[in-house]
């Protein structure tokens, strides 16, 4: 698969791993296989995160099982590019260094190449994050930054404080953004940045929790802005029929949808067998051949159009 130099700052795949309800919800040989055979097929970016903050403080072990599965599997760290996670749900009483020596610790390693400040919600210290995630580049513990979710007045006050401060600045924004859920990255708020080049795009929830596909999930998934599930749950038909008509799987047209956006750096999904990761392979393809064609194909299903999108979630 190719590897591009792109606004996350660092050579990686067009399509990445994530890592909630992933790795715990497989056999642990199976897992080893699916990473080997991951990065055997270009595809070298992994998110992982440590859970158990916050909402999501659920006693998971998916960020361990990785590090044990991809040494298991043979892989050598300079295989492949880490995104970890830096949650606010208690900062600043965990601070980032803590969360870091907890979240390496777990998985294995000393070093990520990125990682996602995130998730979001007011009454942010902003010059104290960008300041403190400084520090954290500045000591090693990662090369660049990205923001999930920030409120939009937010993000601008942090780059214009790095911009002043002569600090690094988040250079990518990891956004809910699908087929159905296009506001939050092509509206006025994200979509300036995104196309003045200050940001790319690191495209998450992809499938909906696998709602989009026509699932219904019986795990835990992502948050719902703007109150569009259902919406999206009825929209699961039309999707499947414009796949139909492209000779693909859904889940091949959802990931080339987001793939053909300018925009994108890169697409994060989730697996658990081997046979959805060989499948959601060959969207890279179809994305560079009719990518165009597929997002005029699905234009009618941009569902929260009418939804502010400026990052209050």
């Amino acid at each position: 698969m190719h590897e591009k130099q792109n606004g996350l700052g660092f050579a990686t795949s067009a399509l990445g791993l994530g890592s909630w309800n992933t790795w715990d919800r497989m056999d642990f040989d199976d897992a080893v296989r699916l990473l080997r055979h991951a990065i055997d097929a270009g595809v070298t970016l992994f998110d992982v995160a440590h859970y158990n903050m916050g909402p999501h403080s659920e006693r998971s072990r998916t960020d361990v099982l990785f590090g044990e599965a991809i040494r298991a599997a043979g892989i050598r760290r300079d295989e492949y590019q880490l995104c970890g996670k830096l949650w606010l749900w208690d900062y600043p009483n965990t601070g980032f260094a803590e969360q870091l020596a907890t979240s390496f610790d777990r998985v294995g390693v000393v070093h990520a190449e990125a990682v996602v400040v995130g998730d979001y919600f007011g009454d942010q210290d902003i010059p104290r994050i960008v300041t403190e995630v400084a520090e954290q580049i500045r000591l090693g513990r990662f090369d660049v930054w990205g923001v999930n979710n920030w409120l939009a007045a937010d993000l601008d006050l942090a780059l214009e404080f790095a911009s002043r401060e002569g600090l690094p600045a988040p250079s990518f924004a990891q956004l809910k953004y699908s087929v159905a859920r296009r506001s939050m990255a092509e509206g006025p708020f994200y979509g300036k940045h995104f196309e003045a080049g200050r940001l790319t795009l690191q495209a998450s929830d992809i499938f909906e929790g696998g709602v989009l596909l026509g699932k219904t999930p019986e795990r835990k998934i992502g948050a719902d802005p703007g109150g569009i599930r259902e919406s999206i749950r009825d929209a699961a038909s039309r999707v499947a029929s414009v796949a139909a008509d492209f000779g693909v799987s859904t889940s091949q047209l959802s990931l080339a949808f987001c793939l053909a956006y300018g925009p994108v750096a890169n697409v994060l999904f989730g697996v658990s067998r081997m046979a959805q990761l060989e499948d959601n392979l060959g969207a890279v393809r179809l994305a560079s051949e009719h990518g165009a064609e597929v997002r005029a194909a699905l234009e009618d299903l941009w569902l929260d159009r009418s939804v502010a999108a400026d990052g209050t979630f």
